[in-house]
């Protein structure tokens, strides 16, 4: 019950915060003077397309653009009627993207899935190398397992991901036959999934997989080593050592359970570090991701469909964190006495 009140608590935080944020990247997004159809409009008065203005200008007012920014907020939101009535994020109308002319759910339907499963196949690649090398190097401190780990470790570091997936790229096809670029075969495009499919996109995900999770589970596996190295050094696993305990079942039960909360905690910033990181990436390796089309859209200024991209890793964030220290909570009891007692 304890957990789930909390739970509760913190789902009406995130909820909370999620709106600040939207905030925040409306104001920040309309920093830039001018916007994609006044830029527009501009343009076309310049060269004398009288046709193209008069366009451009029933968009404006078609979309509330020629609104006081406040007025603008609100009716992108859904808060406030808009020359549609109350239609916006929250009913789930996104807008209207001026640089493809289509509405934002038409361009990051398709890719707001395969987003979420390139970033998700990222994350389980981060745990399941950090933690066993992570743990390794720690048991084996001052031995050639810890000197491997932490040569694969830095050498992870210090290659850009960029560089790493061109690398991949070019020596993937050529020795392994991997496929190049996209995250499926073209045939697949556009048909509901399959068992075939499926399998296009698993083989698919190999490269961008090991691309964008190299650099996170390299320093991931950094800091476990160092945190289990000092929880290593405490008077509790000596005493165990002592009494017998054998060392698998000492280094599970206590040492590394303390060390892995700092883990659990990075969820929360781990998606979308992995979705700003995998926005180069993506370019390179011609990913169906929202990558690419966030980067077009704050080129161009199309503030509905930069916004939505935003406001889409923005919740990613908040659920992370949510997840985190709900999971938090559930292992570790002495955050739950110390909330008690606040």
């Amino acid at each position: 019950m304890e957990i789930l009140r909390y739970s509760v608590y913190r789902f009406g935080t995130m909820l909370m915060t999620l709106l600040v944020v939207s905030v925040m990247i409306f104001v920040i997004i309309n920093l830039p003077p001018g916007d994609y159809l006044s830029n527009q409009i501009t343009e076309l008065r310049a060269s004398g397309q009288s046709a193209g203005v008069a366009k451009a200008e029933f968009l404006r007012t078609e979309y509330a653009l020629d609104k006081p920014l406040y007025q603008q907020y609100l009716i992108w939101m859904g808060f406030f009627p808009g020359p549609h009535g109350f239609s916006g994020m929250i009913q789930g109308n996104f807008g209207w993207s001026f640089e493809f002319d289509l509405p934002v759910s038409e361009i990051v339907g398709d890719t707001l899935w395969l987003t979420v499963l390139v970033n998700m196949a990222a994350i389980i690649f981060v745990y399941a190398v950090a933690l066993p090398l992570g743990v390794a190097a720690a048991a084996r401190s001052r031995t050639w397992v810890d000197y491997s780990s932490a040569f694969v470790g830095y050498l992870g570091l210090a290659t850009p991901n960029f560089l790493l997936a061109l690398i991949l790229f070019y020596y993937g096809h050529k020795y392994l036959n991997l496929p190049i670029g996209g995250l499926m075969d073209p045939m697949y495009e556009g048909l509901p999934m399959s068992w075939d499919k499926a399998k296009s996109i698993g083989v698919h995900l190999i490269v961008p997989t090991f691309v964008i999770g190299t650099s996170g589970a390299s320093a991931m596996m950094q800091r476990l080593r160092a945190n289990m190295l000092d929880e290593l050094g405490k008077p509790y696993v000596e005493t165990a050592t002592a009494k017998g305990m054998p060392p698998a079942r000492m280094l599970a039960k206590y040492p590394l359970r303390v060390a892995f909360n700092p883990f659990v905690a990075d969820i929360g910033n781990l998606l979308p570090s992995m979705v700003s990181g995998s926005v180069l990436v993506s370019v390179v390796l011609g990913l169906q991701t929202i990558g690419p089309a966030l980067l077009q859209a704050l080129k161009s200024q199309d503030q509905f469909l930069a916004g939505f991209i935003l406001m889409f890793v923005a919740l990613l964030t908040l659920i992370g964190t949510m997840i985190s220290d709900v999971l938090l909570v559930m292992l570790d009891p002495r955050i739950r006495y110390e909330g008690r007692d606040a």
